[in-house]
């Protein structure tokens, strides 16, 4: 059973846990599909995005606004169409209409009178300046891929948040909804975790490459952890 008095400060993941990133790659998404006359399922197209991404991320590092516009291009690659110079550049900028979960920052609020809160994001650091402005606290840590120059899953991302944090491991709880990004490497490092389920009234794994692992604790949404610590 997880004592979550034991933490001293959690690390969040931010797409996907905090920022409805399902809703806003949709929805940036779906304009660019239906130009081309283009008929994907949502679903669909989030696991494409998914895997997409995940090629974009690996090797050698580019912002996460040059992967957007490597994803789209890959959208095209895949579904027979080639996005418009215009097309690419809203869709590369987008994440700065990417919503906050409506929990968020509620649960966060009620979370930071208790902890230090970080945040370990795949991320570039202007992008989520405005995805901070929705999610209404001042976070003590943010640890950016355009910072570690690589995305989760490499352990380099943690490694430079643990560093920065100054904590023992013990003493730091990991906060996710992507097993595939956040809670393999975290437990790896042996870190506690908990896996925020937001697809758990859903099949698949959405946006996220799927992945096996058993987190410490699973909710099925941030304000339900920030309830389970009083």
């Amino acid at each position: 059973m997880l004592n979550l008095a034991t933490f001293e400060a959690m690390t969040f993941d931010c797409y996907g846990t905090l920022i409805d990133w399902e809703t806003g790659i949709w929805d940036a998404l779906q304009p660019v599909i239906a130009n081309h006359h283009i008929e994907i399922a949502a679903n669909h197209a989030l696991e494409l995005y998914g895997e997409l991404e995940s090629e974009a991320e690996r090797g050698q590092y580019h912002e996460y606004r040059t992967v957007l516009c490597m994803v789209l291009k890959g959208f095209g690659s895949r579904l027979g169409f080639v996005p418009n110079e215009a097309e690419v550049q809203r869709f590369s900028e987008s994440v700065r209409d990417w919503p906050a979960f409506p929990d968020s920052a509620r649960a966060l609020q009620a979370l930071k009178r208790k902890y230090k809160l970080a945040i370990i994001s795949n991320i570039d650091d202007a992008l989520f300046a405005y995805s901070a402005q929705r999610l209404g606290v001042q976070f003590d840590w943010i640890v950016t891929a355009q910072q570690a120059k690589s995305y989760k899953p490499s352990l380099n991302n943690f490694h430079l948040g643990i560093e920065r944090i100054g904590l023992p491991r013990s003493k730091i709880l990991h906060v996710a909804q992507s097993l595939y990004h956040d809670i393999v490497p975290a437990k790896t490092l042996g870190l506690s975790t908990v896996w925020v389920n937001r697809r758990h009234d859903k099949k698949g794994f959405g946006a996220t490459p799927p992945a096996q692992i058993q987190p410490d604790l699973e909710v099925p949404d941030l304000q339900t952890l920030a309830e389970k610590v009083g």
